[in-house]
């Protein structure tokens, strides 16, 4: 099956409806703001920057928020960087350097070491891959390579965000079949480890991952540094809730399944795409706003 490369990956996949990939579940327990001790989201303010803001991720050493324009088809999606002010005040100082192609590059992830990975349609129509790694630093990503060992090489399925830990030793991405002109039709979360030479697909992923993956398309993970916590973004047309909305599930050890995932309650009506701050009290996401993304922080500890 020849596919769009561009349009198979339009994070922006909550404008196609999913056919026949949700069932109708009880409603999630929602975590309430005593639980978490949230505060109300706050606005991030990007000084210099007027479009669309998605995908928002911290380096690890609180110096650059990173995060993409919009993943619109008419867009051409990018890679860009901020300086940190505060929390919720960064300086854009431009696209990242060294990524840039007509096609898109979107979902930023680094451990410690500064590896970027991150999601790009540049070479689907050829390898049926989609996700990539450089060395980020100040700016610029260099040594981009293809992440390959965990694609399935299917025409069809589509790797679609992408989550490194803090020591990078776990990767966390998502498994979508795509059908053109309808968009994804499943979308689940799977777990690969680095095995020292490259990442491969984790045989216990399944298991691990199955209270998470229980309903409807679920994307956009994120990792505590003890990769313990994992939150994500799920939507579920026939749930409660019309919209994405982000949830956080938890495990008590390495290796143990995650446990019934809890819906953080009071973000927004259109909520997805989250990341920590590296001092894992904040929770950064994108929020829908009328018909403009843009970011926003929560206290959540």
């Amino acid at each position: 099956m020849q596919m769009n490369p561009r349009m198979a990956l339009v994070f922006a996949l909550l404008f196609f409806p999913a056919a026949g990939c949700a069932r109708h579940t009880a409603a999630a327990p929602h975590v309430t703001a005593a639980e978490m001790k949230m505060q109300p989201p706050g606005r991030v303010t990007i000084t210099g920057y007027s479009d669309h803001a998605m995908e928002p991720f911290v380096t690890r050493d609180s110096k650059y928020l990173l995060f993409n324009n919009s993943n619109d088809p008419s867009a051409n999606t990018d890679i860009h960087y901020a300086r940190r002010q505060d929390d919720f005040t960064w300086v854009y100082l431009g696209k990242v350097s060294g990524l840039a192609t007509p096609a898109l590059e979107g979902c930023p992830t680094l451990d410690r070491s500064g590896r970027m990975y991150f999601v790009s349609t540049r070479s689907y129509a050829e390898t049926s891959c989609t996700v990539y790694s450089g060395q980020f630093q100040d700016g610029a990503v260099t040594d981009v390579r293809i992440a390959d060992s965990i694609s399935r090489k299917e025409p069809g399925i589509v790797n679609f965000d992408v989550e490194i830990s803090a020591d990078g030793k776990t990767l966390v991405f998502v498994d979508s079949r795509f059908q053109p002109g309808q968009g994804p039709q499943n979308a689940s979360l799977v777990l690969a480890h680095w095995d020292g030479a490259k990442f491969v697909r984790d045989g216990g992923s399944a298991r691990v991952l199955a209270s998470v993956n229980g309903s409807g398309l679920v994307y956009a993970p994120t990792l505590s540094a003890d990769t313990l916590t994992l939150y994500f973004t799920r939507f579920d047309p026939q749930s409660a809730y019309k919209a994405p909305q982000i949830y956080r599930a938890v495990r008590p050890a390495l290796n143990a399944s995650f446990g019934p995932p809890v819906h953080l309650s009071g973000l927004g009506e259109f909520v997805e795409g989250s990341a920590l701050s590296p001092d894992e009290k904040l929770l950064y996401f994108h929020r829908k706003d009328d018909a403009t993304f843009h970011l926003y922080a929560v206290k959540i500890r």
